[in-house]
């Protein structure tokens, strides 16, 4: 039998086999963003970055528009793009976005995914657990951070992935420019994502959407407590 080469036809879509150079840029920015190294309100020079990233200004602009596009940079009328800034109401419209976004991933989480789910969660808040008993608030803050996205991306939908990824960069945005006063009671945030965890493990879908329901609103009142109005 003769052997037959396999061929891909013309325009058919073929495995990306890595990022394009605006996507790893969009990725470096968004992170700079989240974390602080680029603080709301800075202005994204294009020479500067450019040479800090050791990019050509194409992929650049490219990642910067991607950017724009989700929200965390804005462009200004003949002054140029600057890094958002969030005040109350847009902090209260941030979650209630996020809790539109992790209820659905609680549903199919419950539903779909528990076994799986405990284990992922579980890790991660023992993460908080530790970074709680040290008193270290950037390390707290980071596994925060990390089981919530955790969450989202144990559902298994990766349109909630998507839009879950915008909304936990601005929430972190958040935290960083508070990393001094959040959280102010540590222990009450190790045990509100314990809590959590052991709705679900219980596979008790109304008392787990109850809970994040009262995390999230407890997290608001932190927050808006600490923010420009």
């Amino acid at each position: 039998m003769l052997g037959i080469e396999e061929h891909n036809h013309p325009g058919e879509l073929e495995p990306v086999q890595r990022k394009s150079t605006a996507a790893i840029v969009a990725d470096q920015l968004r992170s700079a963003i989240m974390f602080g190294s680029l603080p709301p309100g800075s202005q994204m020079g294009e020479a500067e970055l450019a040479t800090r990233l050791g990019v050509s200004r194409g992929p650049l602009r490219e990642a910067m528009q991607r950017l724009v596009q989700e929200g965390l940079l804005h462009s200004e009328p003949h002054r140029g793009l600057f890094v958002a800034t969030l005040d109350a109401a847009d902090v209260r419209d941030l979650y209630t976005a996020r809790l539109a976004v992790e209820r659905s991933a609680c549903e199919q989480i419950v539903r779909h995914h528990r076994v799986e789910a405990v284990a992922e969660l579980s890790a991660a808040q023992a993460r908080m657990v530790s970074a709680a008993s040290k008193g270290d608030r950037v390390e707290l803050t980071d596994a925060d951070q990390e089981f919530h996205e955790t969450l989202v991306r144990v559902s298994r939908s990766p349109r909630l992935q998507r839009m879950a990824q915008t909304l936990l960069v601005e929430k972190r945005m958040c935290l960083t420019a508070l990393q001094d006063k959040y959280p102010a009671d540590k222990q009450a945030l190790v045990d509100e994502h314990r809590g959590l965890v052991d709705a679900i493990e219980a596979g008790d879908e109304q008392l787990l959407l109850a809970r994040l329901t009262e995390h999230m609103n407890d997290a608001l009142d932190r927050l808006n407590g600490s923010l420009p109005r």
